[in-house]
């Protein structure tokens, strides 16, 4: 088993285009070409669209344009700011996604998003101005893949070697001083700060006493799987074996039993020697 699971996060190091992230990422490209091409068309039309489908906090505060929270995470300025968002979305959304599985993933991806959006109207109440972009949810996930895994080098610019954890503090120092220093780059400091945040706290404080919570309720089942460990019938084994990938891509590695465990070590057992 211990094979198994060292094997898995080898895989895990080259990003997969898995469920959840291209979904994501199919949307963000249909609604920003859609933005984008309606602003070529009319200005007047993606100016408004962004009115009513950015988040623009004054809105949301008096006017209750909650929707806002959710949809404005789907739109983009530019290219580039589409470009950039999904190319990290994939980069480090895809290996959560395969430790996680695509239930978790989807739920704190959209979490970290709302939360950011949440954040921002509190720090800019006032605001007319619409913010758009997926920043919040993607700073997010940058926050994750750091907790998760804080060794692992990451290449700056593409060149520049930097550990996880260390990339994360210094983009949360940068953010930080940027949001209260007042600065006037257009760019949302408030909701990647937001994204940061309630990642953080969901991590720690629901997303892991959750995982506890789980582990007691399913002990005694647990316990079961540990006596039948070592036996696996041979009875539809393939049947079984897609079963268990199913229920893998759903709810990641953590989620499955000892017993599911060993059956995808069987499995790769077999057909390794085929």
């Amino acid at each position: 088993m211990e094979n198994y699971e060292f094997k898995m996060k080898r895989r895990f190091l080259r990003p997969q285009f898995s469920g959840a992230v291209r979904g994501v990422i199919i949307i963000n490209i249909v609604a920003s070409l859609i933005q984008l091409i309606l602003g070529r068309l009319d200005p007047i039309l993606f100016s408004k669209l962004n009115s009513l489908f950015g988040l623009v906090p004054h809105l949301v505060v008096k006017k209750f344009y909650v929707w806002q929270l959710f949809t404005y995470m789907f739109l983009h300025g530019n290219f580039f700011h589409l470009f950039f968002n999904m190319f990290i979305l994939w980069m480090f959304g895809s290996e959560l996604e395969s430790i996680w599985g695509k239930n978790e993933f989807i739920k704190y991806y959209f979490i970290t998003g709302i939360g950011a959006g949440i954040v921002y109207v509190i720090a800019q109440h006032n605001s007319v101005i619409p913010t758009i972009g997926a920043s919040g949810a993607i700073f997010g996930l940058l926050l994750a893949f750091g907790l998760t895994f804080p060794n692992r080098y990451i290449y700056l610019y593409f060149f520049l070697p930097i550990k996880a954890k260390f990339l994360v503090l210094i983009f949360g120092i940068i953010e930080f001083i940027a949001a209260f220093s007042g600065s006037r780059d257009n760019i949302a400091h408030f909701a990647h700060l937001g994204g940061l945040l309630v990642g953080f706290l969901y991590l720690k404080f629901i997303k892991t006493r959750g995982g506890i919570w789980r582990k007691f309720i399913f002990v005694n089942r647990r316990d079961k799987d540990k006596d039948i460990d070592a036996v696996i019938d041979d009875t539809d084994f393939e049947d079984k074996v897609n079963a268990v990938l199913r229920k893998l891509s759903k709810v990641g590695l953590d989620g499955l039993s000892s017993y599911e465990k060993n059956i995808l070590e069987e499995a790769r057992k077999r057909y390794k020697d085929r």
